[in-house]
């Protein structure tokens, strides 16, 4: 093969830039195989995700996707775009909030946006940076927010 070579990878500390917001593609359209298989996988014994007749008679008259799930759907639908290959560790998050339930059949997208960005003091060659992730269902009503630091290689210093 003489033809260039392009790998598919997320973006290096330098390339991240405050301010911008990464619309992530494609939504992810949640079934209700999804929503039992997580959360029995992760031993979540949760009525409100699990009992389909139980659900019927609370609040929301219907099974929640569990939030967790929500949760890391929203994050995975970023790694694409922003930190494959790129990054040295998930540093945390903090401000994780569901203002809306997502449901079965329900199609989420998600979005990014920079916070701040900074090299690290104690790592050369690495950056931290902070993000704000950012799921609406298909209506464009918000389902979760969640603010997340990561760090990331320089593309200098990459490995």
């Amino acid at each position: 093969m003489t033809g260039k070579r392009i790998q598919q990878r997320g973006l290096w500390f330098d390339e991240f830039e405050e301010g911008a917001v990464y619309l992530h593609a494609p939504g992810r359209t949640v079934t209700e195989a999804d929503n039992v298989l997580f959360t029995t996988m992760t031993m979540n014994t949760q009525s409100l995700h699990l009992d389909a007749a139980w659900s019927e008679q609370q609040p929301f008259g219907q099974r929640l996707v569990n939030s967790m799930f929500t949760l890391s759907t929203m994050v995975g639908a970023s790694v694409a775009q922003l930190t494959q290959g790129t990054i040295v560790a998930n540093l945390g998050f903090t401000e994780v909030n569901f203002p809306h339930p997502l449901y079965h059949g329900d199609t989420m997208y998600s979005e990014t946006e920079v916070l701040e960005k900074r090299l690290s003091k104690s790592r050369p060659g690495q950056g931290i940076i902070s993000l704000r992730h950012t799921a609406r269902n298909q209506d464009g009503v918000v389902v979760a927010v969640a603010t997340r630091s990561v760090m990331v290689w320089t593309e200098e210093n990459a490995p």
